[in-house]
């Protein structure tokens, strides 16, 4: 790509998540089982085909060894990247304001992600539901959900409704309740097994269909051989997803993205309601100010209005790069293809916007 690896003062490492991150006000947010050590073995295998300096822990990784390829996000396993040749570290974990990389930054190093304070912050899905709606962008009526209303059995939305961990990760614990009993058995069932904290929420349920859009962060991009500057966020192209089990998108660790999921034609993707909602979701990429990719997923009302439901700062970043994950796109990389990217040249793109503190 152009002269990009011209402008690297050092090698890459990627960082994966060690352990889950602390409770925040009593909300738990789960840890992936990969920790995306997965994902991060991925970028760094495609990176490395690519001619870039990558810094792994093994000498020689396997191909197949994920952790391999990956450090862990601690403040043993950052030193180690560091000594190994590291000064670009991809923060491919979930970030918090208390952070070990935060004890590495003011030393010479760039980054490729979003700062922990706004990954903590924005990683409260209510939170971030309250700042999108006051900017009027369209999203769900949100209720707190937690012991009261069980004792109470006090259930403030209509039914169906969707029951969500605050600090979620994708479709892991999200439910879709139809009736009453459904929804206190899913309620119960969640606050005493703990794994999201003490409080859920509960959202309408939107019967359309469902999008999602990456969002790029401002910045110069190489594109169709050319570099680009955009001065604001800027959408890839919808993926729409299909093949919904009981009214939600399967956890991608279930069930392969590129199974359940296309990007919409160049004829969808000029419908004025798609057109609104990515520019809906350039406007919420601000709010938030994003410095790497965000993913948000939005779902049509029975009229055919989407609405932005969920803003995830850490979207999944697995690619079809190792020979034995050639179906493992991730949704931000099927939305790449479209113009024109192949997962590495994603990855590139992503690596021109690293930043420094």
């Amino acid at each position: 790509m152009d002269k990009l690896k011209n402008t690297l003062e050092g090698g890459i490492a990627v960082i994966h998540q060690a352990k889950p991150p602390p409770p925040k006000d009593g909300i738990q947010k789960p840890m992936k089982p990969t920790g995306y050590a997965d994902s991060g073995a991925d970028i760094l295998y495609a990176l490395r085909e690519r001619g870039y300096p990558v810094i792994t822990p093994e000498k020689n990784p396997g191909i197949t060894k994920d952790r391999d390829w990956v450090f862990p996000d601690t403040t043993a396993g950052i030193k180690q990247a560091i000594e190994n040749g590291a000064r670009i570290i991809w923060l491919n974990t979930i970030l918090f304001d208390t952070h070990p990389i935060t004890d590495f930054f003011g030393k010479n190093l760039q980054f490729v992600g979003q700062t922990p304070g706004m990954t903590d912050l924005y990683d409260d899905k209510l939170l971030t539901n309250d700042l999108l709606r006051e900017h009027g962008l369209p999203v769900p009526e949100t209720v707190l959900m937690n012991k009261k209303n069980l004792l109470e059995k006090s259930y403030p939305l209509p039914l169906p409704a969707v029951l969500k961990p605050i600090r979620g990760r994708g479709s892991q614990g999200v439910v879709v309740v139809e009736k009453p009993h459904k929804l206190e058995m899913e309620l119960k069932r969640m606050l005493e097994e703990g794994s999201y904290g003490n409080t859920l929420y509960l959202e309408p349920y939107l019967s359309g269909q469902e999008i999602t859009f990456t969002v790029m962060p401002a910045g110069s991009y190489f594109i169709n051989g050319e570099l680009r500057e955009f001065k604001a966020a800027w959408s890839l192209p919808a993926v729409k997803r299909f093949n919904h089990h009981q009214g939600v998108a399967p956890y991608n660790g279930t069930v392969a993205v590129t199974l359940n999921s296309a990007v919409l034609s160049d004829e969808e993707l000029q419908e004025e309601r798609v057109v609104k909602a990515s520019h809906q979701c350039e406007v919420a990429a601000s709010l938030v100010s994003a410095r790497a990719p965000i993913r948000i997923d939005c779902r049509a009302d029975a009229k055919g209005d989407y609405w932005l439901f969920d803003l995830n700062v850490k979207p999944n970043m697995t690619g079809a790069s190792r020979p034995h994950r050639q179906d493992q796109d991730s949704l931000s990389a099927l939305a790449a293809r479209k113009i024109g990217w192949e997962f590495a040249d994603l990855l590139e793109n992503m690596l021109r916007q690293r930043w420094q503190l």
